[in-house]
């Protein structure tokens, strides 16, 4: 579970799939991530107009972490082992069911944790002020959700099929390119290593 927790606290922008009357609905939107042993939840709200307001019952969360493409002329063994190009990434998907709540105190609560969490990692000190007028009326506009996941598959592609000298070379060869997801995917890479004694 830390593992997930890690990935949630760096990337808490979801995919939310839901399905109603046989047609998937897909929105994008910030959450809070919460977990207490072994329970997961996440809340977040929908704009009133999205498509998939109100949904409740079953649905998928996915949390996208780093990804990035892997060269096969970085492998040693490229040309004995015929390698072949490929992506490593680190994802989570939760599945579980969804509540709606419509109540004005617990939206205030909601928009008030998501806006001090973003506000504090771009170092702004914007707050939503639950006493103005101007700002509660903005909560007439959401719908809020949760979903307690029933079950979570946390999948990291990072080479660990390839024998040390690939891996590493994989590694050397993200840190050489620009972007961050590169660099986040050749740190996991290289702790995932260092874990298995390499």
């Amino acid at each position: 579970m830390a593992a997930l927790d890690r990935l949630a606290g760096a990337n808490g922008f979801i995919t939310l799939i839901t399905v109603r009357d046989g047609v998937p609905t897909v929105s994008h939107l910030p959450v809070l991530y919460q977990r207490e042993g072994e329970r997961v939840t996440l809340t977040g709200h929908w704009a009133r107009p999205n498509p998939q307001a109100g949904h409740a019952g079953p649905a998928l969360a996915i949390f996208h972490g780093p990804h990035a493409y892997v060269s096969p002329g970085w492998y040693p063994d490229k040309e004995e082992a015929a390698r072949v190009p490929t992506w490593n990434y680190a994802v989570a998907h939760l599945h579980g069911a969804l509540e709606t709540f419509t109540d004005e105190d617990a939206l205030a609560d909601l928009v008030d944790r998501l806006s001090r969490l973003h506000e504090g990692r771009i170092g702004s000190d914007w707050r939503f002020e639950p006493g103005r007028d101007d700002h509660r009326r903005q909560l007439r506009g959401i719908i809020g959700f949760r979903l307690h996941a029933d079950e979570i598959r946390l999948k990291l592609k990072l080479n660990q099929n390839h024998p040390v000298a690939n891996r590493a070379a994989v590694i050397a060869g993200l840190e050489r390119q620009p972007g961050d997801d590169n660099h986040a995917v050749a740190m996991l890479m290289r702790e995932r290593m260092t874990a298995e004694g390499n």
